[in-house]
């Protein structure tokens, strides 16, 4: 009786074709699912950008998002020299400005806000106390991917937002 190899048989050449149909298609589907999840978290990727704009009767710090997707502000750190504040009243020029809250707040894609804004006629006062002043922002995606950004408008990726409790900003 004639012996046939066993990877000559019908059927194992079927079930090999088999297997190996399966492992394309498995490695086929794992890289698209990975090529969707990248495109889905680059669609909705943040930017945020701090800006100061004045002139001789106006003052404003601003914060916008040229990004694609959401920003969830999760903490700002203001320093006036070495040292943390918790209120923009804190620094002496501030002491008669509008102001808005800018930690734990959404901000849309291509969207703006003014978290101080100055009209009259010290403005110059603060502009010379801003070249002390620091502000830092933690900011994370709906996809808990997260940066660090301060007024150089260079965003540092970092595992998470954690702030001490004696830096953080209040409004």
């Amino acid at each position: 009786m004639d012996s046939i190899k066993w990877y000559k048989c019908p059927e194992m050449i079927v079930a090999l074709s088999a297997l190996l149909i399966g492992l394309v298609t498995a490695f086929t589907s794992i890289y698209s699912a990975y090529v969707d999840r990248e495109y889905a978290r680059a669609s909705v990727w943040p930017r945020l950008e701090i800006f100061r704009s004045f002139n001789t009767n106006s003052f404003s710090y601003g914060v916008s998002n040229n990004g694609t997707g959401p920003a969830l502000i999760k903490y700002a750190k203001v320093k006036d020299g070495s040292k943390y504040i918790k209120t923009w009243k804190e620094i002496k020029p501030f002491q008669n400005i509008r102001q808005s809250h800018i930690s734990n707040r959404t901000l849309s894609p291509q969207n703006s806000i003014t978290p101080v804004s100055y009209k009259g006629d010290n403005a110059k006062a603060l502009v010379e106390a801003d070249t002390s002043i620091s502000i830092e922002l933690c900011y994370c995606s709906i996809y808990e991917e997260c940066w660090v950004i301060d007024r150089s408008n260079r965003p540092t990726a970092v595992e998470a937002c954690f702030i001490d409790n004696k830096k953080i900003f209040l409004q």
